[in-house]
């Protein structure tokens, strides 16, 4: 499998001994809510041998591959094509490890016809769920200067947001947008030279918001984080890899906020049914080091942060 052997699982060491005080020498259930080419999902079903996989994916292609990749571990294995925010309709009752890859896949990346990498002229696509819903495409040639400003600058975090929206509305004018070369050669014109010397690629903040806005991927995740939380067991752990920081700044709140006790300052105990739901597995964000982005890449901007349930879900 050409896909299988390009791909390098992110932090696999660390997922994997972050997740062994929940899975291993028991029977247990992991979900793996963005299977994926599945890299993960082997190593963990490999270590941990009386676990049984639950694997989540939107994409058919992705569960396909997988689904090959995994058959060795025979009816350990389930999989499931859906979008992770809906975990708990797709799990049987508690779980005991939960593992959260955020972000574009790399068979996703690969594929140059789903129009992910701004290194390659491809059609302007970015849909997850392959051949279904808008794509970047719709996007560019339909929202507002308005619209476009919002979503470059809240998903993209980029300053020139309304320049570049303003260009794009006048550009599709003549001709509407098909493929990604053609919008990467007016990000070029428009990200003043000073900023793309120091700032990365000018392409990489444009194509990270829409990629974001076409799967609809904060408000999924939004929802997703309590779901699948609520369906951890107690003593189970949930380890989640965000790749930009809006991404970890919601993982960072929704973890906070159940590992801090309810009861109101001042009272001597704590009250019932008031204590920490969680317990904070990692310090702040781990990120790669530099052998990892060596090996690879892709790890650079990893945030991985960790959880664990200690008490039952309210």
């Amino acid at each position: 499998m050409a896909q299988r052997a390009r791909h390098v699982p992110v932090l696999l060491d660390r997922v994997l001994d972050l997740l062994a005080p929940a899975l291993a020498d028991r029977d247990a259930v992991f979900v793996d809510c963005t299977l994926g080419l599945g890299g993960h999902s082997e190593a963990v079903l490999a270590r941990f041998p009386r676990v049984r996989l639950i694997g989540l994916d939107r994409d058919p292609q992705a569960l396909a591959l997988s689904r090959e990749r995994l058959a060795p571990f025979g009816d350990r294995v389930s999989f499931v094509q859906t979008t992770y925010d809906r975990i708990a309709d797709a799990v049987p009752g508690r779980v005991d490890g939960i593992l959260m890859d955020l972000g574009v896949s790399s068979l996703q990346l690969d594929a140059e016809e789903r129009g992910f990498a701004y290194s390659k002229d491809a059609p302007l696509d970015m849909r997850m769920s392959a051949g279904t819903g808008t794509t970047a495409a719709d996007v560019l040639n339909t929202y507002s200067v308005d619209e476009l400003t919002r979503i470059l600058r809240d998903y993209g975090e980029e300053r020139f947001a309304r320049k570049i929206a303003g260009a794009v509305v006048r550009e599709r004018e003549k001709e509407p947008f098909t493929l990604s070369g053609r919008l990467v050669e007016l990000l070029y014109a428009v990200v003043p030279a000073a900023t793309r010397r120091t700032g990365g690629h000018p392409a990489k903040r444009t194509f990270q918001a829409l990629r974001i806005e076409v799967n609809e991927e904060l408000e999924s995740l939004r929802l997703a984080l309590p779901e699948a939380l609520s369906v951890l067991a107690v003593g189970g752990r949930i380890v989640v890899e965000a790749y930009q920081s809006l991404e970890d700044r919601m993982v960072k709140r929704a973890f906070a906020s159940l590992a801090e006790s309810k009861t109101p300052l001042g009272l001597p105990v704590e009250l019932p049914g008031h204590g920490p739901e969680l317990k904070l597995v990692t310090r702040g964000a781990e990120v790669a080091n530099e052998q990892e982005i060596e090996d690879n890449p892709r790890a650079a901007p990893v945030r991985l942060r960790a959880a664990e349930r200690i008490r039952e879900a309210t």
